[in-house]
């Protein structure tokens, strides 16, 4: 069996008055991340460890802020694309294991739903998703609120 990791990571201001979005899950918060498209850096960070680990290229490649079809796109629908290219392959996706990183708002009540949602966009069972968040202690842009991150790894295997 063949085995390959990818990482991501993804970064994101916010901005007052803006949707906060995250993982698919529309947040309750005033700030929301600014983005082409709708701004999910726990998305955007998986969709990167997927076309890292498959030689794909990256997300700016794929889904270019100068191309007015993904203005606004839900990332949901674009991570479910790369799943499918992954697939398309000849890879199946083993896992992806993810971290935001978000002073505020507290993450914890909507992580199942974000897992369950990356899980029903990629083709996998919610098992082989895990989101966990962590704050920043109050060090640098993400510590003061002015943006939010996440990182994610991946493992793909071909039989």
């Amino acid at each position: 069996m063949k085995f390959r990791v990818g990482s991501g990571f993804d970064i994101h201001r916010l901005e007052a008055g803006r949707p906060l979005r995250l993982g698919g899950v529309d947040i309750p918060h005033p700030a929301g991340l600014v983005g082409h498209s709708d701004g999910d850096v726990l998305l955007h960070a998986m969709i990167d460890a997927l076309l890292g680990a498959t030689g794909l290229g990256n997300i700016g490649q794929r889904f270019p802020d100068t191309d007015s079809r993904y203005k606004n796109a839900d990332s949901r629908e674009l991570l479910g694309e790369v799943a499918r290219q992954v697939r398309d392959m000849g890879f199946g996706i083993a896992n992806i294991d993810s971290n935001i990183l978000a002073e505020q708002p507290r993450l914890l009540p909507w992580l199942a739903a974000m897992a369950s949602n990356a899980a029903s966009a990629a083709g996998v069972s919610s098992e082989q998703i895990t989101v966990k968040a962590k704050t920043m202690e109050g060090l640098g842009p993400i510590g003061k609120g002015e943006a939010i991150a996440a990182e994610a790894v991946v493992l793909v295997y071909a039989p």
